[in-house]
């Protein structure tokens, strides 16, 4: 960083540019298409349907069951195909964070699965999957109290600063991604890598919040592109 200025021109507090389309794909019941910085994040939610082996079935809620993965293509040195430890452990916290908004209740035995391919990758990809996933699953007609979003601050050369690009995310100090639901500010998703101070731990948590903020934006958008009625005159 030189002059408060990163090294992609970005001040501290700027996002890298970002697309979402919604309901892209035919098959899916709800579906994103989303590009975050070099991030490129496809998104598709099926159900909700019966859970299916019987022996999984909640009798008072849906299962929500995301999977996150990249593909082998996704990264600059080709990764082997299927799923690794980063890959569960990233599809077990979006779950859990999905979860936390959807009114699981009314699907009783049932399951929404939730599939997040990664087809390019640039840092950010769990924040990226996870808002994919939102407008996925608001396209679909999945009933949710609010429109989860997630975004990372962290720290660099002493700095904190808004969404991490693959060298910064290699090279900082810290990386603090967050999922919340906007309406509220409630934090559905926190974890962290690295290492920063109190106060610095705070100022990344209004950051990144505040970048969450600014993509929720976006998600609504995109829904009301792809529902918005024309007038015909």
């Amino acid at each position: 960083m030189k002059d408060g200025i990163r090294i992609d021109g970005r001040k501290p507090d700027e996002l890298r540019p970002i697309k979402i389309e919604a309901g892209v794909l035919y098959r899916a019941d709800g579906s994103c298409y989303l590009e975050w910085g070099g991030n490129k994040i496809m998104a598709a939610v099926y159900g909700p349907r019966e859970a299916m082996p019987r022996h999984i079935q909640d009798p008072t809620k849906a299962i929500v069951n995301a999977r996150y993965n990249m593909v082998p293509f996704s990264v600059e040195d080709r990764k082997r195909p299927g799923p690794d430890r980063r890959s569960v452990e990233i599809s077990k916290v979006t779950s859990e964070a999905l979860e936390g908004v959807i009114f699981t209740e009314l699907f009783p035995r049932a399951t929404i699965d939730v599939c997040i391919e990664v087809l390019d990758a640039e840092a950010g990809t769990r924040c990226a999957g996870i808002t994919a996933a939102a407008v996925a699953l608001a396209d679909a007609g999945i009933p949710m109290r609010d429109l989860p979003v997630a975004c990372a601050a962290g720290k660099v050369d002493g700095t904190v600063v808004l969404d991490l690009t693959s060298d910064e995310d290699k090279e900082g100090d810290a990386d603090l991604p967050i999922a919340i639901a906007p309406r509220t500010e409630e934090i559905l998703l926190m974890q962290m890598d690295g290492h920063m101070t109190p106060a610095e731990f705070d100022e990344a948590v209004e950051l990144a919040i505040k970048g969450c903020r600014e993509v929720s934006k976006l998600q609504r958008e995109a829904l009301m592109n792809k529902y918005k009625t024309f007038e015909v005159e």
